[in-house]
């Protein structure tokens, strides 16, 4: 049985440099003989977390709008697939703003004692990140990653890849940059196979 992958693309461009290294990870899972889907978090609508409180005693978002399926879609797949892109030093604020909806997985599991996939029998949960960055400056993906990294806990997301790339910043600058297209794909085929 093939695994099956959700890849969100959270930049507010669906051609932006992001989404396209999303879109050559897609393609190299499917090559690699999965299953994959590729979301565009702005073909969405979602609020912000409000810190009211309630996952804390109910394991469960008051807020009722996309995000919630978003999320039922991620929980389902054996794959994930993180592409945001950097602004002002850190994750896009698209991505950040979906990311904090996560609270009530994390409220299950460190204040209800629940796990996201108690008694499920499936294969070991794998993700990457992907971002592209417009400086070049040596620590501009730390506080994506650390993010991420966090996200991908709360999940229960073993994160095997970060790819980052700086100094890409015009929409379709990212075609100039022919090896990280194919670490985008390879790294995609490598999730699909287990890795």
């Amino acid at each position: 049985m093939s695994l099956s992958c959700v890849a969100l693309a959270c930049s507010p461009r669906k051609e932006g440099n992001t989404a396209t290294l999303a879109r050559r990870a897609v393609e190299g899972f499917r090559a690699g003989g999965g299953r994959a889907e590729l979301l565009y978090l702005t073909d969405h609508k979602y609020a912000p977390c409000r810190a009211c409180g309630a996952c804390n005693t109910t394991g469960r978002c008051v807020l009722r709008d996309d995000a919630g399926p978003l999320f039922d879609r991620i929980l389902a797949c054996d794959r994930f697939i993180l592409a945001a892109p950097i602004f002002s030093m850190g994750i896009c604020a698209q991505a950040k703003a979906f990311i904090d909806r996560s609270q009530q997985f994390w409220a299950n599991r460190n204040r209800l004692g629940r796990s996201l996939f108690e008694g499920a029998n499936r294969p070991e949960r794998r993700g990457i990140y992907i971002g592209c960055a417009g400086t070049r400056l040596p620590n501009v993906f730390d506080g994506a990653v650390q993010v991420v990294r966090y996200f991908f806990k709360i999940l229960e997301i073993e994160p095997v890849a970060y790819l980052c790339y700086p100094g890409v910043d015009t929409e379709g600058e990212i075609y100039g940059n022919p090896a990280a297209l194919q670490e985008a794909y390879e790294e995609g085929k490598k999730l699909a196979a287990g890795g």
